[in-house]
């Protein structure tokens, strides 16, 4: 079945492009200059990305890897690790494989340098539940200690940073470790032997690793293609950044975090209470994002944060609404507001303490979204104005390069891929930098996914904010317009 659906994808795109009548090429020609010119950019940058990720998997990585063991080894005594996990409005069947694999991977670590289980919760049920797995588990943790926090619901944020001043105050060394675990994610038996020798190089401030994922079998196909994708290409790329040891984030799924910087007051203080101040926006304080916040702590101190490629958390992920497209921008303007709005900040940190290509992959984020706006918009204005045969054209040229690039993809993890796969990529590309577009300009929007309150109607409240949502509207009304006319200029459509 999967055969069928990539020779029909090729078929078609052969099709289209051999029934091109190509004496109109040179009218053609004209409205797809801006597409040719950034292409070779984006290609270009995609190529360097994948080239860094390939030597960094194959020969760079297993050689720190051996050296960071051979250190750990050598070392008088292993690690304490301490998990640091959050569980707020998730199933019980999730919560209990979750602290079941978390309960394992304690007791695989108290065997050797001891393990702390720090769990926030909310709800007397879950806290119950939690006691009544790590009771009924049949490892041995008489060794690992339990620590069940039961707070008010004030955020995410409260939550993190009371539980690391519950660990301060276990006076952890440098050597020991804080795995910072999401209530929906499930750890490697084998995480801290995996991750805490890496602790040996004194510049490390944080690792995180790979991730897999799993989706309900209630949910759409579609969505479950969608995250696979997604991961793949996140492979590509912490492979790339980690060659550099500054990947671009922590993920909130698991990172893990050198125990003497997690419990460092100004970290704790990052965590609990970040804000930007912004010239049109006024003090935004963050609600999501606590991964970027530990990630801009760490990079703005001159800490290294690496990646592991070969060990993978499992995400058990869930459609937040019903629909597909509908799914996917609730979670692509939850990812890249968090994105956003720690980006201009990491921007302004000197490229000589963070690293150039650690701050042009920075930069990248912002051109990235007017860059792959650009293309469509020069092919539609093109195919009204000048040449109609423009748009089959770029339909052609789009197949061909995201099934190419997809192929590439799957000689990273040597998968083949469903043929959704460059529909889905596309789709990623356009919609995401549309969405980075509106959030760019709107950085005070922020919401958690499973939170249930609903917006307020934009004549309940109060003028200040109403007039703030004018002003961004005009704002990125404005940018796209210039965007608009300076693709039209250089296409020479006008």
């Amino acid at each position: 079945m999967m055969m069928l659906g990539h020779i029909a994808f090729i078929a078609v795109m052969v099709g289209l492009g051999l029934s091109l009548p190509f004496h109109a090429m040179g009218d053609v020609g004209s409205a797809l200059v801006v597409v040719g010119v950034i292409g070779l950019w984006r290609y270009t940058w995609a190529a360097i990305n994948f080239g860094r990720a390939a030597l960094f998997l194959k020969s760079v990585y297993p050689r720190r890897k051996a050296r960071a063991m051979a250190a750990y080894a050598a070392l008088p005594s292993p690690a304490h690790a301490y998990f640091l996990v959050t569980s707020y409005k998730i199933e019980p069947e999730v919560t209990t494989r979750v602290y079941q694999a978390l309960f394992r991977a304690a007791a695989a670590a108290a065997s050797a340098g001891g393990a702390t289980v720090v769990c926030s919760v909310v709800d007397t049920a879950d806290a119950r539940l939690i006691r009544n797995i790590f009771d009924r588990m049949a490892v041995d943790t008489s060794n690992t200690r339990l620590m069940v926090d039961q707070i008010a619901g004030t955020g995410k944020r409260d939550a993190l940073a009371r539980s690391l001043r519950l660990i301060a105050g276990e006076a952890p060394t440098r050597r020991d470790i804080v795995l910072f675990v999401d209530g929906d994610s499930c750890v490697p038996e084998d995480i801290v032997a995996a991750t805490a020798p890496f602790f040996t190089n004194p510049d490390m401030g944080a690792v995180t690793t790979d991730e897999e994922v799993e989706i309900r079998a209630t949910d759409m196909p579609l969505f479950r293609d969608w995250f696979m994708l997604r991961f793949n290409q996140r492979q590509v790329m912490m492979s790339s950044m980690g060659l550099s040891d500054r990947v671009l984030t922590l993920t909130g799924r698991m990172s893990v975090v050198r125990a003497d910087l997690a419990t460092n007051a100004g970290f704790i203080n990052q965590v609990q209470s970040d804000f930007i101040d912004h010239w049109r926006l006024g003090r935004v304080n963050f609600l999501t994002g606590d991964d970027k916040s530990t990630w801009f702590w760490l990079l703005k101190n001159g800490y290294k944060m690496g990646y592991l490629p070969d060990v993978a958390s499992l995400s058990m992920e869930s459609q937040p609404r019903p629909g597909f497209v509908d799914s996917a921008l609730t979670l692509m303007v939850r990812w890249f507001g968090n994105m956003l709005r720690t980006n201009g900040r990491a921007l302004s940190l000197s490229p000589n303490s963070i690293g150039w290509f650690t701050w042009w992959s920075i930069l990248d984020q912002r051109v990235g979204i007017w860059t792959t706006l650009a293309g469509p918009i020069s092919v539609l204005f093109g195919a009204v104005f000048i040449e109609p045969l423009a748009l089959p054209v770029y339909i052609t040229w789009v197949m061909f390069t995201r099934y190419t690039y997809c192929w590439i993809l799957a000689t990273v993890r040597m998968q083949p891929f469903p043929i959704t796969y460059p529909f889905l990529l596309y789709f990623s590309q356009i919609t995401g930098a549309a969405v980075k577009s509106f959030v760019l300009f709107r950085l005070d929007r922020q919401r958690w996914t499973r939170q249930s309150a609903r917006k307020a109607r934009a004549m309940s409240l109060p003028f200040g904010q109403r007039l703030q949502g004018w002003s961004s509207t005009f704002s990125h009304s404005l940018a796209l317009g210039w965007l608009t006319l300076g693709v039209i200029l250089l296409s020479g459509i006008v």
